[in-house]
Order: C-alpha cells, then sequence, then structure tokens
C-alpha cells in the first residue's frame, strides 16, 4: 500500500474553463485528491498542485485555455500543473509544448490525476502526456458538483454519436455512453442529503442516455423525480429530436422537474441544417416549442443557435432570423462559428466574414434581449418558487424561479439556499430581474 503521508501539507487550485459537464468533472477531481491529503487552497495561499479544466468548442476557447494556464502559473509559480479536458484531447502536443504545463491528461485518463501524481511524488518520474486515442475511450465516471451559487450538477452522460459538420466535441469526448440509474439516483440522493436543493441534469448529449445500459433518458427522469431529498431537477441542454412529447407531457406534471428547456437549433435554416448535419428540420423544432407551450405556458425556453457558419449566406440567414422572431422562445444562446481543424464544414465554399458574423450576432442578441423581457413581463404578478443564491451584489441577492425567472430582493443572509413561494412583481432598475411584490 502506497503511503499518502507526502500530501498531507500539499495544496491544489482548481480551474474550469467551458461547459457545466466540465464543472462536475473538476468537482470529482478535488475530491479525489482530499481523498489523499490535498487540500484546496485558501485565500492568499500558494498551490502545489493547479489542475486546469479546459475547452475546445472554439478557437477562442484554445486561446482562453492557453491564457489561464499562463496566468495560473504565474499566480502559483511553483506549483506543478495538470491540463485536461477537451483542448488536452485535441491538441495534447499544443498543450504540453507550454513551458508552464507539467503534465497533460486526455479524456481516458483525467480520472486517474490521482496515480499520476503517486508517480510523481513517489518516484519523481513524470510522464508529461497521458493521452490515448479518443476510440479507445469507453468509460464514464458519473460526477456531481456545486456551484458557487445553489444548485448542483449532475453528470448523467457524456460522449456522442452524432458528428455534426462544425464539431469537435465527439473526437474530444468520445462516443455516447452514461451511468447507471441506480448509481445516479444515489448521487442525487446524497446531493440532497448534503443540503443540495436543485440539481441540473448534465451530459454532451443527454437526451442520448442508455446506450450502455440499456435504458432511456426518460428512465432516468421518471426515476430522479423520486427522489425526495431534491426540490428542484432541471434538464440541460437536450436535442430536439431526443426530446420526445411523452417527456414533455411528464415534465408538465412532474414533482420535481422544472418548467424549463434548452434546446439546440443552431439554425433556423433548413438549408443550413443540412449543411451542418443535423438530425431535424424546423419543423420539428417548432412543434417542440409549440408542445411544450401546450402543456407549460409558462416555461422557459432557451435556445442555441451559431451564426456565420460555413455556407450561411446571406438570404439563409434572413430565412433563419424570421424563424427566430415568429418562434416563443424566452432567451437565444448565441455562438459565433469558429473553423475547427478535422470538421467536416472545413469543406463548405461559402465562407462568412468576421465583420458579417459580428453584424448577425449582435442582431440576434437584441432579438433575445427582446425576448426575454417580453417573457419576464408575462410573468409578473404570478405566484412562484424561488431559490435564493450565495451571491450578494451591494444589498441584494438574487434567486431563479422554477421557470428561470432571475428575481432580486434586499440581502437576508436567511434566504440563502432556500425556496420560497413569492409573487413576482415589477422589473429592478437594470431590467435584469423581478422584483418580489
Amino acid at each position: 500500500m502506497i503511503d499518502n503521508s507526502i500530501f498531507q501539507d500539499k495544496k491544489a487550485v482548481y480551474y474550469t474553463l467551458g461547459c457545466k459537464l466540465n464543472f462536475a468533472e473538476t468537482s470529482t477531481l478535488g475530491k479525489y485528491l482530499s481523498e489523499i491529503g490535498i487540500r484546496k487552497v485558501s485565500s492568499g495561499e500558494k498551490a502545489d498542485v493547479c489542475v486546469i479544466n479546459t475547452c475546445s468548442v472554439t478557437e477562442l476557447a484554445d486561446k482562453k485555455c492557453r491564457q489561464a494556464i499562463r496566468r495560473i502559473k504565474k499566480q502559483h509559480p511553483e506549483a506543478f500543473v495538470v491540463v485536461t479536458g477537451c483542448y488536452a484531447q485535441l491538441k495534447p502536443e499544443e498543450v504540453g509544448n507550454m513551458e508552464e504545463v507539467d503534465l497533460v491528461l486526455g479524456a481516458g485518463q483525467k480520472m486517474n490525476v490521482v496515480e499520476h501524481l503517486l508517480n510523481v511524488y513517489h518516484s519523481g518520474k513524470n510522464e508529461k502526456m497521458a493521452v490515448t486515442p479518443i476510440t479507445n475511450v469507453t468509460a464514464f465516471v458519473p460526477s456531481c458538483s456545486k456551484d458557487d451559487r445553489t444548485r448542483h450538477f449532475l453528470k448523467v452522460q457524456d460522449g456522442c454519436d452524432y458528428y455534426c459538420s462544425y464539431c469537435t466535441i465527439p473526437f474530444a469526448r468520445g462516443r455516447s455512453r452514461n451511468g447507471k440509474i441506480e448509481d445516479l439516483v444515489a448521487l442525487a440522493q446524497k446531493a440532497g442529503e448534503e443540503g443540495g436543493k436543485e440539481i441540473v441534469l448534465t451530459g454532451v448529449n443527454i437526451g442520448d442516455f442508455g446506450k450502455t445500459t440499456g435504458d432511456t433518458f426518460f428512465d432516468l427522469i421518471r426515476a430522479l423525480d423520486e427522489v425526495q431529498t431534491i426540490e428542484r431537477f432541471r434538464i440541460s441542454s437536450i436535442e430536439p429530436n431526443l426530446l420526445t412529447d411523452e417527456m414533455i407531457e411528464f415534465v408538465s406534471q412532474s414533482k420535481r422537474f422544472a418548467p424549463h428547456f434548452h434546446i439546440p437549433l443552431q439554425s433556423g435554416s433548413d438549408d443550413v441544417l443540412k449543411l451542418m448535419r443535423r438530425k431535424y428540420d424546423t419543423a420539428l423544432f417548432q412543434s417542440k416549442i409549440e408542445t411544450i407551450k401546450k402543456y407549460m405556458p409558462h416555461a422557459f425556453i432557451g435556445v442555441d443557435v451559431i451564426v456565420g457558419v460555413r455556407g450561411e449566406t446571406d438570404n439563409y440567414f434572413e430565412k433563419a432570423e424570421t424563424f427566430l422572431e415568429h418562434l416563443p422562445f424566452s432567451q437565444l444562446h448565441v455562438f459565433t462559428y469558429s473553423e475547427r481543424p478535422g470538421t467536416a464544414a472545413l469543406k463548405i465554399n461559402h465562407v462568412v466574414s468576421p465583420k458579417e458574423k459580428q453584424k448577425r450576432s449582435k442582431a440576434l442578441l437584441e432579438m433575445s434581449d427582446r425576448k426575454t423581457k417580453a417573457f419576464y413581463e408575462s410573468q409578473r404578478n404570478t405566484n412562484r418558487n424561488v431559490l435564493f443564491e450565495h451571491t450578494r451584489k451591494e444589498n441584494k441577492m438574487f434567486g431563479f424561479t422554477e421557470n428561470y425567472v432571475k428575481v432580486e430582493t434586499a440581502y437576508d443572509s436567511s434566504l440563502v439556499n432556500r425556496m420560497k413561494k413569492i409573487t413576482l412583481g415589477n422589473f429592478n432598475e437594470d431590467k435584469s430581474a423581478l422584483l418580489i411584490k
């Protein structure tokens, strides 16, 4: 048995970029390190180990990762720097060539971080690159993390089998795989016992849940709905072709699932959807939105869109914009297309200029702002349950209703992580939230 006493005075700092799934995984890595005696740094302390979990969804994301690595190494100059995540898997040599980096862990190795640290501290040997081909990555490690507010993120699925033309995620995360329902239910139960009130279900393609266990995502949400220690579940991004009408009806009548949906559209043009190799058209997407509104008129609907992809002509964008204008969503998450090496999209001839991308993004963000304010306006004078967060801004605190309306009130420490029934009132000063009536 290896003696872990060498780690008793060691301290670690963690930095996460990208999606909620990364945050859940970083939390698990932190738990593994704490189990061998490496504690998280306190304010003002220097770390002995830095774990940086990266994103690579765009070229800008790669740049931010490099900047974060350099900044963190400058803050903790004597630390052993471990870099993992999608950027590490996709471009290991690029990451490994950075002088600030001591160890690069790929998707299949990230959860073995303790084993690698043991090798370094006990033998003094360090294999700088530990990255295997993504086709060899088949294991699933469930994760549940708490963010700096009040909610937890439960990783239920990983990987993706879709291979959309613009996306590198299947190359960074591997094939679709998932945890066992009984294990995920146990993690949710434990989070509630430790004081958690709300859990967000996360993954790369969560609607594809069941590939490795023979279950379905519907089986999972029905099981989680019976977890009595949790008051509220939210479903993170789910593909429209995998969001069944049966699921929508279930959420409308469930005990714990919030009337809040996050659905990637990516483009409101059928021609662009074909170029993207998406598995639905605008008619299917619209029918899903209409079904949600049929069962839950008060539901919050967030929609992902990408502007400026190769092949998105002016005419295609105008069609997409018109489609979105008539869609009853609550908010748009607008992403600007970024060229990714190895993707099929690079074979498409029409290229959108950076200036035009910026113009299209601005137009959709303005539309989103109008739609969000209109949705908030529709919710005034309704009774909702709000979960207040730790965050304090001046003498104000914030929380979210079940249908994701942001609520502002005077700071009261007794309200933190507490669910309270309220009536929604007027807009706050900067129109970013509603006040309590």
